[in-house]
């Protein structure tokens, strides 16, 4: 038997902290295959430190990168000086102000890893899926349309929680998109939305966004076994700086 295991990892939002916490709360070992979400920045002050860490950990660490929409706003920084409004808004100011004191030749380490390592999905042996946000296909995330949707979607968590529990997977009113795959991971939207700071199950969707970007701990998840571990309330880790409301 393998004493290797599948560890997924939710949103980090810039949370280096936590996420160095829980790295060492799951007891990670080198045979470990790390499968990180997507939304490595913007949130917390240590987005470019966050990024500096797993150019790092890839070196030593089994890992896949799934892209965020918070790092494709980063980097459209990057390469094109874009200072999207609602990016600033939703956590890119603090990301700025970071890069500040960052110098142009670890800006472009930082743009080619966004560029050239992370990944719009990946799918396991076991056909299980890891994107960041969902897909809105309805034959799945290989015929969909509009590549972002891959990690800006929040159509597949929202129907999958709203789905009476009590239908059944053959009635002809169970949505499509939730019969393709055996379990789908994302991350994305934060399950302290609907109240919870723990990983939600919704049908066959697995969410992983338990808030680190806001008032909520960072999570990560052995996908065969489904025990998790969790940083502190990320919040608490960065006293003085103000954490981002839902």
């Amino acid at each position: 038997m393998s004493d290797s295991r599948t560890l997924v990892i939710g949103d980090i939002h810039g949370g280096l902290r936590a996420l160095q916490q829980v790295l060492v709360r799951a007891e990670i070992t080198p045979a470990d295959l790390l499968v990180f979400l997507g939304d490595y920045v913007d949130g917390w002050s240590e987005s470019p430190a966050v990024l500096d860490f797993l150019l790092a950990l890839k070196q030593r660490q089994p890992c896949i990168f799934l892209r965020g929409n918070h790092d494709m706003l980063l980097l459209d920084w990057l390469r094109k000086g874009i200072e999207n409004p609602n990016w600033l808004k939703h956590g890119g100011r603090a990301t700025l102000l970071a890069y500040q004191s960052v110098p142009q030749s670890v800006r472009e380490t930082h743009a080619v890893f966004i560029e050239n390592e992370l990944v719009d999905f990946y799918q396991d042996e076991q056909q299980r899926l890891f994107v960041h946000a969902g897909f809105t296909h309805i034959r799945g995330f290989r015929q969909e349309y509009f590549k972002p949707m891959l990690y800006w979607d929040r159509s597949l968590w929202e129907t999958a929680l709203a789905l009476d529990p009590a239908l059944p997977q053959d009635s002809t009113r169970y949505p499509s998109r939730l019969k393709l795959y055996p379990e789908v991971f994302i991350g994305h939207t934060p399950t302290i939305q609907v109240g919870s700071k723990q990983p939600l199950q919704a049908a066959c969707v697995w969410n992983l966004d338990t808030g680190a970007g806001f008032t909520g701990p960072l999570t990560l998840m052995d996908v065969d076994s489904k025990c998790f571990w969790q940083s502190d309330d990320v919040h608490t880790l960065y006293p003085g700086e103000e954490p981002r409301h839902v």
